[in-house]
C-alpha cells in the first residue's frame, strides 16, 4: 500500500478482462459492498482517444481494442494525481459518437482506487500501480453474445457491424494482447455466471483496509488531543 499526503493509506485495485467479461457487472457489485466514501472508480473505457484522432491502422477497422487506441498517458497521470490527493477532470465517452464529450466528471481522491479496463493489465505502468490484481475469465462465446446484446441496445449498434468488428479487431486484439496479461493477476475469476466468492474475498480485503483506515484515522486524533494538552 502506498503512503498519500493525507496520512491515509491507498490501495489500487485492477479489474481486468476481455470485452464483454463481466468486468462491469462485477464491479458495481462489488461497489454496492463497500462504503462510497472509501473507493473510487476509474474506468479506462473513458479514456479513448476520438475515433478521427486514432492512428490510421486502427481507425480503418474500427480497432478500439488496441492499446494505442487509449489516452494511457492521462490515465496514468489521473491515478497519480489522486494518489498524490489531488482531484480530477476525468472524461466522458461517448459510444455512439466514438469520440469524447465537452463536458467532464470530478473525481475527488478517496483511499481506494478501483481501476477497470480490459487492457490495465498489457500496460507496464498501469499493471506496477495496481496492488492487487484480478482477471474476470469468460469463455469467447459468452463475451460475443454480450457484446452484440450491448452494443445493439445501449450504442446503436447492428447486429452485422458487432460481429464484423469482433472477428476483425476485438477476437485478435483479444489474443494478442489481453489473454496474455491474464498471468499477472493475483485473482482470477469466471466471468460465465455471477462470481458471489470472488466479491466476497474482494469485499473482505477492502473492509479490512477499511477498517485499518479508521483506526489510523482514531490514533491521529488521539494524538493530536494529547498534543494540545
Amino acid at each position: 500500500m502506498k503512503k498519500v499526503t493525507s496520512g491515509e493509506f491507498l490501495v489500487i485495485i485492477g479489474i481486468c478482462g476481455g470485452t464483454a467479461s463481466g468486468k462491469t457487472t462485477f464491479t458495481k457489485k462489488l461497489l454496492t459492498e463497500v462504503n462510497p466514501s472509501f473507493i473510487v472508480h476509474m474506468e479506462h473505457d473513458f479514456y479513448y482517444f476520438n475515433r478521427k484522432n486514432l492512428p490510421d491502422f486502427l481507425k480503418k477497422i474500427r480497432n478500439f481494442d488496441h492499446p494505442e487506441s487509449l489516452d494511457n498517458e492521462l490515465f496514468v497521470n489521473h491515478i497519480k494525481a489522486l494518489q498524490k490527493n489531488e482531484s480530477i477532470h476525468q472524461p466522458i465517452y461517448d459510444f455512439t459518437t466514438d469520440s469524447r464529450k465537452e463536458e467532464t466528471t470530478l473525481i475527488r481522491p478517496k483511499p481506494i482506487i478501483l481501476v477497470e479496463g480490459i487492457l490495465i493489465f498489457s500496460i507496464e505502468e498501469l499493471r506496477k500501480i495496481c496492488d492487487i490484481k484480478v482477471y474476470i475469465d469468460t469463455s469467447d462465446d459468452i463475451r460475443l453474445a454480450r457484446r452484440v446484446l450491448r452494443d445493439t441496445k445501449e450504442r446503436g449498434r447492428s447486429v452485422d457491424s458487432v460481429i464484423h468488428q469482433y472477428l476483425e479487431a476485438v477476437r485478435p486484439m483479444h489474443n494478442q494482447f489481453v489473454a496474455p496479461s491474464k498471468h499477472h493477476a493475483d485473482l482470477i475469476i469466471s466471468g460465465n455466471t455471477e462470481n458471489y466468492i470472488g466479491i466476497d474475498l474482494l469485499v473482505t480485503k477492502i473492509n479490512a483496509h477499511i477498517r485499518h483506515l479508521k483506526r489510523e484515522h482514531w490514533k491521529q486524533k488521539i494524538a493530536k488531543s494529547k498534543g494540545k494538552s
